[in-house]
């Protein structure tokens, strides 16, 4: 019976896989058509949210013509360096990876004002607004990249099959630089307009968030969309992705293909289907907003836990066997430690969230003590913070070290590969939870310029915390699953290289084995893991500048809109807006790409070095993932707890809005802004980004 199943599985697996992903964006299509037919308010609720949109749309359009530019470029030197497959590859990721991000954004953006509208009426109504919002971009995320690595695989294996391997690289490689562009200039935007709104107008004018005073405040709202909505959805896409295509290359090169390439398809499509029972539990659920959402993520994973137990025994009835070219021996992986394999990436799932959680929501201690230390002033919150996201590190850590451990010892790399894929395949619901966080902002912000009554903010500042804390949880997620990916990636660099050297230069043992050993006996090894370990401090240099020359910009600005026209903060003058949205729009896309190219000279530097050459990079591919792996955590952490300990002051906790503790609060808040939305998320890509050039320029270097 099972060798029924096993072959069916086996022939359709990949085509199924193809049918969950149209069924995933078809129900996205349905959310879409559900979110237009509501309301869209007043008349003044709508101007705003066309200004919003307007801003936007702007944004990403230059951003679309700039990153077009460098990936032309790019596109010309894979197909002169590498091969044409791999450069169609590269536009396909790409091209997939900017839709996701620009129509999840266009939605979130027609979703906020709903939002507010919601309001008006009841929270479940505000709260189903926001996330079916939310919950495109989720389903657009997973249905898109599974969609594009199927087709590709599928089609590539059928025209050419010794080159649809290689080939696939270019996908994760146009997916991942993307990223970053979108990451980064998404990032910088949004923290320089949030920067400077809140250092003029909440600390120097005393004004509240998104008071219409503020001329900053269509370009902070703008902001959220672009770094949060596009920029996110950019950033998961591209570790969806590459963590896909992690698993066929290890699957392919250490198992030669057949179920072990198969199964990564399925579980991702598979896990499409519990995301929209996920989704489909929180509209019709009447639990508080964190419970429903909360209890959509864990329905989803019961639900992928138990369809993925039938379908790894049926397609390893007889186990797996592979070479395991880091042990260097052969081995034999039963069908339940495969399975116990992606119960170990669903278990990562469940307490990124938690951990997050906890550092980052106005429920539990570290945020509390950031808001108490902001009675003592300034300096001893940014301790208090800095302390918070140092600590935050050390469970996820631990998970991730266990997680690895734990699937290895089940089966192998391959059980690295399918941990992370399980893992990736509850985007779906997760980054619905992400973007629900800037659509409830946006409507705030729509609710306070419409001159909405006090209790549709009060509804609308109670899903907005609830989002900060979700954006948090899902960077942290994201950066988990990040972690874990790099370790499947610098996996298939050795498989990789080792099956170049010896197929293609020929290179016989126990001279093969001296070039892959990879230990710290070796200075090159200890040469490459200092210059990985350095990648992610110059990245996140270069990004926390940017947003300070960026904010420094808009602070000057909206100073001499203030100053030029003091009827602005008695309501007589309307201010300029559109100033401080071309201010950050120009910056954003100029800043952007020096630390968005960075990792791939980096690599490309140290692998045309020939007296460094494979072993020094392979260090260096360590070195990046360890030290971004603890920056990512500590600042995305640190950033989401300032963030809600400004807001736990708000509620009225020690002397509430105006006082000095909540005058230090914004300090902290305006500290981490670039900590949580710009620096730390963008060194996820860059991880990925350093590993997957670092696969695609071994048969150019080496």
């Amino acid at each position: 019976m099972f060798s029924v199943v096993s072959t069916l599985f086996l022939d359709a697996g990949l085509p199924l896989s193809i049918v969950c992903a149209l069924i995933g964006l078809g129900f996205a299509l349905y959310l879409i058509k559900t979110i237009l037919a509501s309301s869209a308010g007043n008349d003044r609720m709508k101007q705003i949210a066309g200004a919003i949109e307007e801003g936007a749309k702007a944004y990403l359009g230059r951003q679309v013509r700039s990153i077009v530019m460098i990936a032309a470029v790019l596109v010309v030197l894979l197909a002169c360096f590498k091969d044409w497959q791999t450069a169609i590859g590269f536009v396909l990721g790409a091209v997939c990876s900017l839709a996701a991000g620009f129509i999840g954004m266009r939605i979130a953006v027609m979703a906020n004002v709903r939002t507010a509208q919601g309001a008006t009426e009841s929270r479940q109504k505000a709260l189903r607004a926001a996330f079916n919002g939310g919950a495109v971009t989720g389903l657009l995320v997973v249905g898109l990249a599974l969609l594009s690595v199927g087709i590709f695989w599928l089609v590539m294996s059928h025209i050419n099959p010794d080159k649809a391997r290689s080939s696939l690289v270019g996908v994760a490689l146009g997916a991942s630089l993307i990223s970053v562009f979108a990451r980064l200039g998404g990032g910088i935007y949004t923290k320089a307009a949030d920067v400077g709104a809140d250092l003029v107008g909440k600390v120097e004018s005393n004004l509240d968030e998104d008071d219409p005073r503020n001329p900053a405040t269509i370009a902070d709202n703008v902001g959220d969309n672009v770094g949060d909505c596009a920029g996110m959805a950019a950033d998961v896409f591209e570790t969806y992705a590459v963590s896909l295509i992690g698993a066929v290359l290890v699957g392919s090169l250490t198992a030669g293909g057949g179920p072990a390439v198969i199964y990564p398809f399925i579980l991702g499509g598979l896990s499409i289907l519990a995301s929209i029972a996920g989704i489909v539990f929180v509209n019709y659920t009447s639990a508080k907003p964190a419970n429903a959402l909360m209890g959509g993520v864990a329905l989803s994973a019961v639900i992928s836990a138990g369809v993925f137990w039938p379908v790894t025994q049926a397609l390893f009835c007889d186990g797996l066997k592979v070479h395991d070219v880091l042990k260097g021996a052969d081995a034999v992986y039963s069908a339940g430690g495969i399975y116990l394999s992606s119960l170990v990436g669903l278990f990562m799932t469940g307490a990124s969230v938690l951990i997050t959680n906890y550092y980052t929501s106005t429920s539990y201690a570290p945020v509390r003590k950031i808001a108490e230390a902001c009675k003592t002033g300034h300096a001893t919150n940014i301790i208090a913070g800095i302390a918070v996201g140092m600590n935050s590190t050390a469970l996820p850590v631990f998970c991730i070290g266990a997680s690895i451990w734990v699937s290895y010892a089940a089966a192998g790399l391959y059980g690295i590969a399918v941990a992370v894929m399980a893992m990736l395949s509850m985007a779906g619901i997760i980054i619905s939870l992400d973007a629900f966080g800037p659509i409830t902002d946006n409507a705030g912000g729509i609710a306070v310029m419409s001159g909405l009554p006090k209790e549709v903010r009060a509804i609308t500042d109670e899903l907005d915390a609830v989002g900060n804390t979700m954006k948090a949880v899902t960077k942290g997620y994201a950066i988990a699953s990040a972690g874990l990916a790099a370790v499947v990636l610098f996996g298939s660099y050795v498989v990789d290289l080792r099956d170049h050297l010896q197929h293609i230069r020929l290179v016989v043992e126990p001279q093969l084995s001296a070039m892959l050993e990879f230990s710290i006996k070796d200075p090159k090894i200890i040469i490459g893991l200092f210059l990985g370990g350095l990648l992610p401090y110059l990245f996140s240099a270069f990004s926390m500048n940017a947003v300070g020359r960026a904010a420094g910009a808009v602070v000057t600005e909206v100073r001499r809109q203030l100053a030029a026209h003091p009827g602005i903060l008695t309501g007589q003058d309307v201010p300029e807006y559109g100033a401080c949205v071309d201010i950050v729009t120009k910056a954003a896309l100029r800043e952007m790409i020096v630390p968005a190219l960075m990792p791939v000279l980096a690599v490309v530097i140290v692998a045309a070095i020939p007296a460094l050459g494979s072993v020094v990079l392979g260090g260096m591919l360590v070195g990046s993932i360890v030290t971004g792996l603890f920056m990512g955590i500590s600042m995305t952490s640190s950033g989401g707890a300032w963030d809600n300990a400004k807001k736990y002051i708000e509620e009225g906790h020690y002397g509430g809005k105006g006082s000095e503790a909540h005058k230090a609060a914004v300090t902290g808040d305006t500290v981490g802004d670039p900590y949580k939305d710009t620096s730390g998320p963008a060194i996820n890509p860059m991880i990925k980004v350093v590993n997957i050039v670092a696969i695609l320029i071994i048969p150019i270097f080496f």
